[in-house]
C-alpha cells in the first residue's frame, strides 16, 4: 500500500488508516481485524484515550505487541476521564496533557507515541498551554509528532500560526467536502498533512449504504436530503464496477486531494477491512470530476 510523509514529518503512514473505535470489546476478535489491516499494508493505527474509557488503548496495545516496529500509532487526548463512574470532562491543560499521554503509553504498552492529537479544542482553550505540553512530550521523546482532530476552522488556524503540528484529523467525505475551501489550501500551504475521519459518512457510501441512509438519515444529512441522499446513493452505484465498489470510490475521492495523507475508516469486522482495501491500478481522474460534479461544496457554518 502507498504511504505518504505526514507533513514535513519522518513519519510516513498507509493511505489507508484503521480507525480503532470501532474494534470492541473481544480482544480475540480485534487482534484479528488489526492483524487483517497489517497483512493488507495498512501501517497506521488510529485510537483514543476515550474509547471505552482506556480500554481501546489496552486492546490495540495487546494486539500490536509483538509487531511495534510495523506500526504507526496515533492517540488522542483531552478528555479528562474517569473509569469508574465513566465521566469525563473537556481538559486540554499542560498538567493533565502530560500525564495522560503517558498513561495512554502505558496502555498501548509502548516506549513512544508516533502521532498524539488533541481530541477536539475551542478557541476559547489556553491554546499555548496546549502546544507547550505536546512540545515538551516530543522533546523528550514520549511522542514523535503531534496534531488536532477538530473540524473548527478557527481552532485549525491557531495552531497552524502557532504550533509546529504536522496533521489534522478531521470529518472529509463525498457527503462533507466542507474543508475544501477553507481549510485544506490553508493546511496544504503550511504543509500540515490531513488524516480524512469518516470517509464513508456513517456507512452511507460504503457497500449497502442504501440501508444505513434508511436507518440514519431520514432528517437528511448535512446539505442533503433524504431523498437527495437515496439519488446520489443510486448514481454511486451505477459508476460502481466489480473493480471499483462504492466503498473504494469514496475513499479513492477522499484521498486523490493533495493535503489528505490518509483516509481513516473504521471496522468492526475483518470483511470491512477487506472492502475497504483500494485497488491502485484503476484510472481515477475521470471519475473524480464525476464525483465532484455529483455531490455538493459544503460549507462550514456552526463549530467555528
Amino acid at each position: 500500500m502507498h504511504k505518504n510523509q505526514l507533513g514535513s514529518s519522518d513519519i510516513f503512514i498507509s493511505e489507508l488508516t484503521l480507525g480503532c473505535m470501532s474494534l470492541g470489546t473481544n480482544k480475540t476478535h480485534a487482534k484479528n481485524i488489526i492483524d487483517v489491516a497489517l497483512d493488507h499494508g495498512v501501517n497506521h493505527l488510529d485510537t483514543a484515550d476515550l474509547y471505552d474509557f482506556g480500554m481501546n488503548e489496552e486492546i490495540v496495545g495487546e494486539a500490536i505487541r509483538n509487531r511495534r516496529d510495523q506500526i504507526i500509532l496515533t492517540t488522542k487526548v483531552g478528555n479528562h476521564f474517569n473509569r469508574k463512574d465513566k465521566s469525563w470532562f473537556w481538559d486540554p491543560s499542560k498538567t493533565y496533557i502530560l500525564q495522560a499521554v503517558k498513561d495512554s503509553a502505558h496502555r498501548l504498552q509502548t516506549d513512544y507515541i508516533d502521532l498524539v492529537l488533541l481530541h477536539g479544542g475551542t478557541i476559547a482553550d489556553n491554546i499555548d498551554d496546549t502546544i507547550e505540553a505536546f512540545e515538551h512530550l516530543k522533546k523528550e521523546g514520549t511522542i514523535r509528532e503531534y496534531g488536532i482532530s477538530s473540524i473548527r476552522p478557527n481552532v485549525i488556524r491557531e495552531y497552524v500560526n502557532r504550533s509546529s503540528m504536522q496533521g489534522v484529523m478531521m470529518q472529509y467525505s463525498l457527503l462533507d467536502r466542507r474543508p475544501e475551501e477553507e481549510i485544506f489550501d490553508l493546511l496544504h500551504k503550511n504543509n500540515v498533512s490531513v488524516l480524512a475521519r469518516g470517509p464513508l459518512a456513517k456507512g452511507m457510501l460504503a457497500n449497502g449504504g442504501e440501508h444505513v441512509i434508511d436507518k440514519k438519515a431520514r432528517d437528511g444529512y448535512l446539505d442533503y436530503t433524504y431523498d437527495q441522499l437515496k439519488v446520489l446513493f443510486r448514481a454511486l452505484q451505477e459508476i460502481s464496477t466489480d473493480q471499483i465498489t462504492i466503498n473504494q470510490l469514496a475513499l479513492a475521492f477522499v484521498l486523490q486531494h493533495p493535503v489528505v495523507t490518509s483516509a481513516v475508516f473504521g471496522a468492526s469486522t475483518v470483511r470491512q477491512v477487506k472492502e475497504n482495501i483500494i485497488k491502485r491500478d484503476i484510472p481515477f481522474e475521470q471519475l473524480y470530476v464525476k464525483l465532484q460534479q455529483l455531490t455538493k461544496e459544503n460549507k462550514y457554518t456552526a463549530h467555528r
